[in-house]
Order: structure tokens, then sequence, then C-alpha cells
């Protein structure tokens, strides 16, 4: 696992290259934005609207998510570390729950993302708020992110990146390489934080590219009741913590 500074800022180098490669053609009828065949970009990006903090009254109701959104929710399946199968939304069906999206569990600034908020984990368990953490990778990732973090909420991995386009959470190497978000490595690194470089060139993590953006959402009791949700603009976006404990705790 590499420890030295230089390693986080190497991809930022690689921004510069791949920014000046692809053309971008215009959206098509599907809503799928085309990419010319550049090597290290997808052929295919769906365009997703970016939203950053959309908060709404707790109780039932979909007052912050669309009910395409959802609709489609009620279809995504999540894995425990035991490796059971659990529809998504059975996590908030019968509690309140705070909900954190990984970029991928080797992410440095996705254990800030997880350390920020397991801080505040006694104010969201005497308000019956459950801590929840999704990775977009594999059950044995989601082991080693547990075993490597000791975070102490609950984990579940979303191997075919499913949750992730239902709330239509950004991707894109623009979103990923950012001058806010290297700076945030830098801060990650000086304050003892790590990269797990293996887990972030593991097939389930670069079959994506790596660029996926997360968020978090505030939802339940109720299976559809959605209170709060905040999608990255890029990596590293953290919301205020005083944001989400209001749409939780409040």
């Amino acid at each position: 696992m590499a420890t030295s500074l230089s390693a986080t800022i190497t991809p930022i180098t690689l921004q510069r290259k791949l920014k000046a490669h692809p053309a971008v053609l215009p959206v098509d009828s599907t809503g799928i934005r085309r990419w010319r065949n550049t090597p290290g970009v997808y052929l295919r990006r769906r365009v997703a609207v970016v939203t950053s903090a959309v908060s709404g009254a707790s109780g039932t109701g979909t007052s912050a998510a669309g009910q395409d959104t959802v609709d489609l929710l009620d279809t995504v399946k999540v894995f425990d570390l035991n490796g059971n199968e659990v529809p998504i939304s059975d996590l908030w069906k019968d509690r309140k729950a705070v909900v954190a999206f990984a970029r991928h569990f080797g992410c440095v600034l996705c254990r800030i993302r997880a350390a920020y908020l397991e801080a505040k984990k006694g104010v969201m368990d005497a308000s019956g708020a459950a801590l929840v953490v999704i990775g977009p990778g594999s059950i044995d990732q989601a082991k080693t992110f547990v075993e490597q973090t000791k975070f102490k909420g609950e984990v579940y991995a979303d191997p075919n990146h499913a949750s992730y386009e239902a709330l239509r959470f950004v991707s894109g190497v623009s979103t990923t390489f950012t001058p806010k978000a290297g700076l945030k490595i830098i801060e990650a690194y000086m304050g003892g934080y790590r990269q797990d470089w293996k887990l972030s060139f593991e097939k389930d993590t670069v079959s994506r590219g790596g660029w996926q953006q997360g968020g978090i959402v505030v939802a339940g009791p109720g299976k559809h009741n959605i209170s709060y949700i905040h999608k990255d603009k890029e990596a590293g976006d953290d919301p205020p913590i005083e944001e989400i404990l209001k749409a939780c705790c409040s």
C-alpha cells in the first residue's frame, strides 16, 4: 500500500492528458451522452442531474426524491457482509437511516467521510437513526474496508452500482480529479488517512474506471420516505455535518 504524498498527486497530472482527448457529442434521445472512442474514457456516459444538498420535511412522502427514483430504488438489492441480499429500501423501512455512498471501498476520501459521520454516531443512535455505508464493490472489499477502518456502522456492497444509477450519482474523470479534491487528498494524508491502492485497482473498481462519485441520503422510517439527498459534485464533496444531523436527528 503506497503511503507517500506523491502517489496521491500523480492522478491529477493524468487528468490533463485525458481532458485533451475526448470530444463530447450531443445527448441523444435516450439521455446518454456519447463519447468518441478514446482510451481510458467510457464510450457511453449517462448524463446525471447534479443536485447539491436537497432537504425536505420528515414523515411520509418523497419530498427529496422523485417518484422515478423511489421506484428504481425499490428494485435495488445490496449485500451485507455475510453475503445476504437485502433490498436497499429495507435499510430504512422500519427506522431512520443515514446512508453514505462511497466512491469505492479503497478511496481515502471515503474513509474521511466514514470517520466524520461516525464521530456523530452517538447523536444518531440517540435519535434512533442507523449509520450505513454502501460501496460499489464486492463483499470482500466491504469486509476489508471494515477491517481497516474499524467502522462501527453497517456496511453493504453494491457490486452492480444499481443504487448509484437509481440515485443518478455523477461519474467521470472531470468530477474525480479536481483542485479541491487534490487538496483534500493531501490534507487526508497529512491527517494519517491512507488510500488502499490494492482495493482501488481491483477489477470491481476499475471496471467502472474508478470515476464514480457518491452522496448521502437520509431516509425512513418508511420505504418511500426519503427526506434528504446530497449528491457529490466532485470527489470529497462532503456536506456540513450540521445539515445531516438536522435531517436525521432534529
